[in-house]
């Protein structure tokens, strides 16, 4: 099985559990792909060029792999359905930028969406990537 057929198959699982789990089928998924490397200038590298192609990048972050070397990592994030196709689509994009700069493919994962919520931790409308211009206003709510 090719890498691409494995992560095709492990997005699958997760949509499943997801949504077996009770998750909401027709919400917004902020989609979290991550990505390591050794080298900090070469995952510098693989971040511009997510920028450019359009997703937003979570700032670098450093941990010590298994065999205690420093390893730098961060996320690739898009907000989406959640649908299998569009995840793999991302992948089949995403994956050349890291062949390019040698970096590693940890997975993706996303939170879980109670269908039943009145709104998100990113607002009424759930939407991540909103400008938040009016913070200031008042809560809209009524308690």
């Amino acid at each position: 099985m090719s890498k691409l057929a494995e992560l095709q198959a492990e997005t699958r699982e997760i949509i499943e559990d997801l949504l077996n789990d009770g998750s909401d089928p027709n919400a917004l998924y902020i989609i979290e792909h991550h990505i390591a490397h050794h080298d900090f200038d070469l995952l510098e590298k693989i971040a511009v060029d997510a920028f450019k192609a359009g997703y937003e990048v979570s700032e670098a972050e450093e941990f010590e792999d298994d065999d205690g070397k420093p390893i730098f990592c961060f996320d690739i994030i898009s907000e989406v359905e959640l649908k299998a196709e569009i995840i793999d689509a991302q992948q089949k994009e995403i994956l050349p930028l890291l062949e390019k700069h040698k970096g590693i493919y940890d997975g993706w994962g996303t939170y879980f969406e109670d269908p039943n919520a009145y709104d998100d931790e990113y607002g009424n409308d759930g939407e991540f990537f909103d400008d938040f211009d009016d913070e200031d206003e008042e809560d809209p709510r009524v308690h």
